[in-house]
């Protein structure tokens, strides 16, 4: 691997803020010093940029296989490292969903070929692959992902009895995606008999709404509670659900919480302007539910933040209500979304670092990673001021647009650094880099 030097870079790591060069030899963070005196393959002038962990994103739905009219592992992991997420984490819904192990190393391989972020999979459970989520040797995959809400084809887990084996069973950290189908149900025919197929977008947070959502997150953690399993509960978008979570850091608890981009960054008065690009699940809610989720990023309730990057084509979301299929790509600008809650004072750049890096390394176990630390991998990401009068990049995103479209960032991200090798830089794709697999520091018996 060629080496790298980033020079005048105001590092943000674990707490602190500080002047530094950083070089990279071999992959990985040779040194970190005030005046690196050193030659090295291509130096970067930072310029007094900020220079940051890459972000690692622990829910995303790159849609390969089977899906690929809508994205692949290759533009969306393009589209990713663009946004200054230099690892990622898929999710199991792909066509065939990863039910098996076959299916996990098929994935492994497309990601090994074309990916230019690291990489690493969650494994899927359905209501009849008990037996293969309970022989998982954890340091396969990311995590163990239970749909306990309306999903696609067999992966909706709602059998109470499936439930309980799977908490008490999973081999490893357990992740949720909490919504109580027939809530949901429920709500979907009262506005169809008032709206027919004409229900407005504006109605997705009241027919996905905080109740529904309430009810299986709480069901998730009870069954947690029980079972002393390890639980990680997915895009939490309601302030009630907070209350679900302690305030202490996840080193001293056994059950964490993630909260998505779009939910700290849109409220239910968007849907007026975005319609169906607004549109996914759990929903965008109340302008008082995203205040909430943004005040508790200052505490330990909320632990990471992830981005759901979910597409569709332009022609899918063109359907109605009920047509329109729910999900939003995100990755190519959710670290310049979230600067944004840096420079409007609401969170600071250490707590962001935190939530999108330290504790998503911590929380997943993730070897060497999540930190600028010397002998760890150079994951790196550096953030500048940006010209707003300046055109805004393209979406590199295989389905083409983005709820994003049209807002003026004030920061940008002009380098991204994956494994040791520049991804992204002023603009421009590098596709010669390939991410590595993420690895994981799990105990396995056997």
């Amino acid at each position: 691997m060629s080496s790298l030097l980033i020079r005048n870079a105001r590092l943000v790591n674990e707490g602190r803020i500080f002047d530094a060069d950083l070089l990279v030899r071999h992959g990985r963070i040779d040194k970190i010093a005030t005046s690196i005196v050193a030659s090295a393959d291509e130096e970067i002038d930072a310029a007094g940029q900020w220079l940051l962990p890459g972000m690692i994103d622990d829910q995303v739905h790159f849609r390969e296989p089977g899906l690929t009219h809508k994205g692949c592992i290759a533009t969306e992991a393009a589209a990713a490292v663009a946004g200054g997420i230099t690892s990622f984490m898929d999710m199991p819904n792909t066509r065939p969903p990863t039910l098996n192990m076959a299916a996990l190393a098929e994935k492994k391989a497309i990601a090994a070929r074309d990916s230019l972020a690291n990489y690493a999979f969650h494994f899927g459970v359905s209501n009849d692959n008990l037996d293969a989520v309970a022989a998982l040797d954890p340091r396969e995959v990311a995590g163990i992902k239970v749909f306990m809400g309306a999903s696609t084809g067999n992966m909706l887990v709602d059998d109470p009895v499936v439930l309980e084996r799977l908490f008490a069973c999973a081999p490893t950290l357990l992740i949720t995606h909490c919504e109580d189908t027939p809530s949901i149900t429920v709500n979907e025919e009262k506005w169809r008999k008032t709206h027919g197929d004409l229900v407005p977008f504006s109605a997705h947070p009241l027919i996905r709404d905080a109740e529904a959502c309430y009810k299986s997150s709480s069901l998730a953690v009870a069954l947690a509670k029980k079972h002393g399993t390890r639980l990680h509960v997915l895009h939490i978008s309601t302030a009630r659900e907070l209350e679900l979570f302690e305030d202490k850091p996840p080193a001293d608890k056994h059950i964490t919480a993630e909260v998505c981009v779009h939910h700290l960054l849109f409220d239910d008065r968007d849907y007026a302007r975005l319609g169906s690009h607004l549109k996914c699940n759990p929903a965008v809610k109340t302008q008082s539910d995203r205040d909430a989720l943004r005040a508790a990023l200052n505490s330990h309730r909320l632990d990471v933040i992830g981005t759901d990057h979910a597409p569709h084509t332009l022609e899918e979301k063109a359907g109605s209500y009920f047509q329109a299929p729910s999900g939003l790509p995100l990755v190519q600008h959710a670290l310049p979304g979230l600067m944004g809650l840096v420079h409007d004072g609401l969170i600071d750049l250490p707590t962001l670092v935190n939530k999108t890096s330290h504790r998503v390394a911590d929380l997943f176990q993730i070897a060497e990673r999540g930190y600028l630390r010397e002998g760890y991998w150079a994951d790196l990401v550096l953030i500048g001021d940006r010209d707003l009068g300046a055109p805004e990049d393209p979406v590199l995103s295989r389905c083409g647009w983005s709820p994003f479209v049209g807002r003026r960032f004030r920061s940008l991200v002009a380098t991204t650094v994956v494994s040791g090798q520049v991804a992204w830089h002023e603009g421009q794709l590098r596709r010669s880099c390939r991410g590595q697999p993420l690895s994981f520091l799990r105990d396995f018996s056997g």
